[in-house]
C-alpha cells in the first residue's frame, strides 16, 4: 500500500505562507517602535516565521498540487499560522501575569483570531494590561483570516495562483466557489478588493463620526482596530467593554456593514456591473435579510416588553424604543453571522432571549461571505430536501429535483451539504459531551448551556457564549485539554470540517 499524497508539496507552500506572514507582522511592529512597547517581541516573531518558512519551503524546489495536497495545504497552513502567530503573545507575556504568556492559551487567542472566532482567554482587556501593539496584531490576525489566508496567497503569489481553485475550494465558505473571472487569481483579487474597500469605506465613517463629536473615543486607532475585526466578523476590540463602550452613533454605523459581513461578496460584482435586479434575486440574500429582520422583530418585542431583565450588565430600557431596537438589532446582526460583538451582556437577560439568540447562532452567514456557522444556503437546501422527500413519500413516482433560485441543484451537492450538516452537528454534540465531563474532571462548576455555548461558539467561530462565557467573559477558566478541543474545533469550524476530516481517513492518504 503506497502513499498518495505527496506531502512534501503541501510543506512546501505551507513554509512559503508562514514565511509571507512575517510581513504582516510588520504592522504591529510599527507600533511598537512608535509606543515602545513589545518590539523584541515581534522582531522574534518575525525572525522565527522567515526561518521556519524557508526551512518548510525546502522540502520542494517547484511546489505542484493536486487535490489531496491541496487539502492539506489547507489545513496546515491554518494550523500553522495560528502557532505562529501565538509567538508574540507568548513572548510579550514572559514574566507579567498575562493569561497569555502560557502556550496554550496563547494558541487559544491565535487560533481564535485567525479563524475569527472572538472568543478569549485574556482575563482584562487594556492597554495597561497588553500593548496597543499585541492588541492590534490581536486585531489583524482576525482580518487576515476573515476573507481566508490562502484567498490572499492565491491573490498575490504566482506559484499558489497555479492551483488556486483547488486552494480557494478548500478554503472559501460555502458549497462552492463562486467564479467572478476566467482566472481564479483574478477573482480573488476582486474578493479581496472588496474586502478592502468595505473595511476602509467602515473606518472612513467611523472616524467621521469620531470628528464630528459623536463618538469621542473612537479615535483612529480604535477605528482601525474595528475596521480589522468587523469586516471579517471576528469581534475581537481593543475595549473590555466591545461595542458597548461607544456612543449609540457608533453602534448604528457598526450594524450594516456587520450584515454585509455575512453576504456573499461575489453578490458584490454584480452591483459593480450594476446588475442590481440579479443581487435583489439572489434567494441566499434574501433568506438571510429576512432571518435578520424576523429575529430582530421578535427580540425586539422581548427586550421592549421587559421579557429580559433590566439589570444593570443587561443593558436594555425597558420601554424604550430605540434602546431596545438598537440592542436587538445588533446582538441578532453580530450572532446570526458570528461577528461576536456586544453592546450589553446578553447573559443577563431572560432564557427566551437567549434561546433565541443561541438559535441565530446556529443560522450563519452567507456562503462565500466571512460569517462562520452552518451557513444560509445549506439551510435553505435542507429544508427544501425535506420539502422534497414528503412530497415524494406521498407520490413516489414523482419526480421532484430540489430548486433554489429557479436553477436545480445537483444531487451530489445535496448529499454534500447533508453530510456535512450531519457532521457538523454530530461533532458539536460530541464536542458539548466532553466539555462537560472535562469541566467534571477538575471540578469546573458548568452549566449545560454553558457547554453548549462553548462547543457552538467554537466550532461556528462565534466566540461569545452564555453564563460565565457571555460577550464580557473569558474562556480561561477552561482546563488545557478543553481549550486545546476548542482550538481543534475553531480549526475544523474555519475550514468547514470536511478539509480536515478527510485527512483522518485511510482512502486520502492511500492510492
Amino acid at each position: 500500500m503506497s502513499i498518495r499524497v505527496d506531502w512534501r508539496q503541501s510543506v512546501a507552500l505551507t513554509g512559503t505562507v508562514i514565511k509571507y506572514l512575517s510581513v504582516a507582522m510588520l504592522v504591529p511592529l510599527a507600533l511598537s517602535l512608535v509606543y515602545g512597547e513589545d518590539t523584541v517581541a515581534f522582531l522574534l516573531s518575525i525572525g522565527i516565521s522567515v526561518a521556519v518558512g524557508l526551512a518548510l519551503e525546502r522540502f520542494a524546489d517547484d511546489p505542484q498540487l493536486d487535490a489531496r495536497e491541496a487539502f492539506l495545504l489547507v489545513a496546515l497552513a491554518w494550523g500553522a499560522v495560528a502557532i505562529i502567530g501565538a509567538i508574540p503573545y507568548v513572548v510579550a507575556g514572559y514574566g507579567t501575569e498575562s493569561a497569555l504568556r502560557h502556550p496554550i492559551n496563547a494558541l487559544f487567542e491565535s487560533m481564535s483570531g485567525f479563524t475569527t472566532t472572538g472568543a478569549t482567554v485574556t482575563e482584562e482587556i487594556s492597554f495597561d494590561q497588553h500593548s496597543r501593539a499585541l492588541l492590534m496584531w490581536r486585531q489583524l490576525t482576525q482580518w487576515l483570516g476573515g476573507m481566508g489566508i490562502i484567498v490572499l496567497m492565491v491573490a498575490i503569489l504566482p506559484e499558489a495562483a497555479v492551483n488556486g481553485a483547488q486552494l480557494i475550494d478548500s478554503e472559501a465558505p460555502g458549497p462552492e466557489l463562486q467564479k467572478l473571472t476566467p482566472k481564479i487569481a483574478e477573482t480573488a483579487r476582486l474578493l479581496w478588493l472588496f474586502y478592502l474597500a468595505f473595511t476602509v469605506l467602515y473606518v472612513l465613517i467611523l472616524l467621521g463620526l469620531h470628528y464630528a463629536g459623536l463618538a469621542p473615543n473612537m479615535d483612529a486607532y480604535n477605528a482601525v482596530a474595528h475596521g480589522f475585526t468587523t469586516l471579517p466578523t471576528g469581534g475581537f476590540s481593543p475595549q473590555a467593554d466591545s461595542i458597548a463602550a461607544f456612543s449609540p452613533a457608533v453602534q448604528w454605523a457598526v450594524i450594516p456593514f456587520m450584515l454585509i459581513a455575512g453576504m456573499n461578496f461575489a453578490l458584490f460584482y454584480l452591483l459593480v456591473q450594476d446588475d442590481y435586479a440579479e443581487f435583489l434575486r439572489d434567494r441566499e440574500l434574501q433568506a438571510y435579510l429576512g432571518a435578520n429582520a424576523g429575529l430582530i422583530v421578535v427580540l425586539w418585542g422581548l427586550l421592549f416588553t421587559g421579557s429580559a431583565p433590566t439589570l444593570e450588565l443587561g443593558g436594555v430600557t425597558q420601554g424604550a424604543v430605540e434602546n431596545s431596537l438598537r440592542q436587538a438589532t445588533f446582538q441578532i446582526a453580530s450572532l446570526l453571522n458570528s461577528t461576536g460583538y456586544a453592546t450589553s451582556d446578553f447573559a443577563q437577560w431572560g432564557t427566551t432571549a437567549q434561546g433565541l439568540l443561541l438559535f441565530a447562532m446556529f443560522v450563519g452567514g452567507s456562503a462565500g461571505s466571512t460569517g462562520g456557522g452552518v451557513k444560509v444556503v445549506r439551510w435553505l437546501v435542507v429544508i427544501k430536501g425535506i420539502r422534497r422527500q414528503l412530497f415524494t413519500t406521498a407520490h413516489p413516482d414523482a419526480v421532484k429535483p430540489v430548486r433554489l433560485g429557479g436553477h436545480v441543484i445537483d444531487e451530489e451537492v445535496i448529499r454534500a451539504i447533508y453530510g456535512f450538516t450531519l457532521l457538523y452537528l454530530l461533532t458539536f454534540g460530541v464536542a458539548t459531551i466532553l466539555i462537560l465531563l472535562d469541566a467534571g474532571r477538575v471540578g469546573l462548576e458548568i452549566t449545560t448551556l454553558e457547554a453548549i455555548s462553548a462547543s457552538l461558539a467554537t466550532i461556528g467561530n462565534i466566540g461569545p457564549g452564555f453564563g460565565f462565557l457571555g460577550p464580557f467573559g473569558s474562556y480561561v477558566d477552561f482546563p488545557s485539554t478543553s481549550k486545546l478541543l476548542m482550538v481543534f474545533l475553531m480549526w475544523i469550524g474555519r475550514l468547514e470540517i470536511i478539509p480536515v476530516f478527510v485527512m483522518f481517513t485511510g482512502a486520502f492518504w492511500t492510492e
